[in-house]
């Protein structure tokens, strides 16, 4: 977990200003078209990545070959200027990586005696490893774009390194006997509605938290922050983090799966609330501070869940469904929307321009209000686990 998310993290965070006008200076449409490589791989990856991890290629050995082939790719951004090779090369990038998250997933449950104890534990390598990976290059690299392409460099070795450690890893066998086509007996446990309503809240959970992502850094330079405290004031949410995660085995014991949850999403609705309605510095801080405490307690929950409820001989492609969700379904729909709904509350005076972040952070709140409905009226998962036939 700590290397699967270190080669994310010491990337992503900057990509946006290496693209721009200060950069590599792609245009609009250039960098939508790299920027769509990882929700469009979550689709792709459902159909291909985890039919073969669940099928035809054991788990350690599919994690050694993509992030080998991952770590070249990598290389290749390093080397890229140019827009076609850049994208190319982000691509490859993303179709080779965006699976080995399920199979991650799918190595480690298969390892795990109490993933609900222990699954929140071991995860909590992958905010290390985020942390270890983003905190430096934001602080040394940020006021130099150009220099971002050495995180590249970064993530090439995290791949190379990860690759070989895969090797290590417990064996994790393919299901060569099995018939059928493994994503569609993961999508067929859709008809399963509380899975099916556990799908659709992922999906508006995911889209809430990406437009956070896109909309913070300018909600918190508007009340006066400066920008090289962004950082770490968005971090304090990752600081969060660390306590749910050792926590959610105790929460999930003593709440339950349905107000566990809950509670998860409704990190989001405090959030955005404070955002709308308390927007200073300290109620800010506590707003991101309360969603990082509950962050771990849906997303976490969710892969527990599936591994849980869903027949273990489409491991991979049952957290590829959600991971679509998570990566693909719910940044799709947010990135859709963020551009409109930015403008619709900017306004120009004398060639400054103000965002009504009261009114716009109504939308997410909104969301997630819903999907605390949702779960609360149609999320009514059986005490006892099912037998695997029931869910395919």
């Amino acid at each position: 977990m700590f290397f699967q998310y270190f080669i994310w993290g010491a990337w992503l965070p900057l990509l946006f200003g290496y693209l721009g006008p200060q950069g590599l200076i792609f245009s609009s449409t250039e960098q939508t078209l790299i920027l769509i490589s990882f929700p469009v791989s979550a689709l792709l990856s459902v159909f291909f990545g985890n039919q073969f991890a669940d099928r035809r290629f054991d788990g350690e050995k599919f994690l050694a070959a993509s992030h080998f082939l991952s770590g070249l790719a990598m290389v290749g951004l390093y080397l890229s200027t140019g827009f076609i090779a850049f994208a190319l090369c982000m691509w490859a990038h993303a179709l080779l990586f965006v699976p080995t998250l399920s199979v991650a997933n799918s190595v480690l449950f298969s390892a795990m005696r109490d993933p609900q104890r222990e699954y929140g534990v071991v995860r909590l390598g992958g905010t290390f490893g985020w942390m270890t990976a983003s905190w430096p290059a934001f602080f040394l690299l940020s006021n130099d774009p150009m220099a971002v392409r050495n995180t590249f460099v970064v993530a090439a070795i995290a791949s190379f390194m990860f690759a070989a450690f895969s090797l290590t890893l417990p064996h994790t066998p393919a299901n060569r006997g099995a018939k059928g086509l493994a994503w569609w007996q993961a999508i067929k446990t859709l008809a399963i509605p509380f899975i099916f309503v556990l799908w659709i809240v992922t999906m508006l959970d995911s889209s809430v938290h990406d437009l956070y992502f896109m909309w913070a850094s300018s909600f918190i330079a508007s009340i006066g922050v400066d920008a090289q405290w962004i950082m770490p004031i968005m971090s304090i949410g990752q600081l969060a983090e660390i306590a749910s995660m050792f926590a959610i085995g105790a929460v999930l014991a003593k709440l339950g799966w349905k107000w566990t949850l809950i509670l998860g999403v409704s990190g989001q609705v405090a959030r955005f609330a404070i955002f709308a309605f308390m927007p200073s510095l300290p109620m800010v801080i506590v707003g991101i501070a309360l969603h990082g405490m509950f962050y771990a307690f849906f997303f976490a929950t969710v892969f527990i869940f599936v591994d849980e409820f869903l027949p273990k001989e489409i491991r991979a492609s049952a957290h590829g469904i959600f991971n679509f969700m998570m990566l693909g379904g719910g940044p799709i729909i947010s990135r859709l929307i963020a551009p409109y709904l930015f403008n619709q509350h900017s306004a120009q005076t004398d060639g400054v321009v103000s965002v009504d972040f009261s009114s716009l952070f109504l939308y997410p709140m909104s969301i997630s209000i819903a999907a605390v409905v949702l779960l609360l009226i149609g999320f009514r998962p059986p005490q006892n686990k099912p037998a695997p036939n029931d869910c395919v």
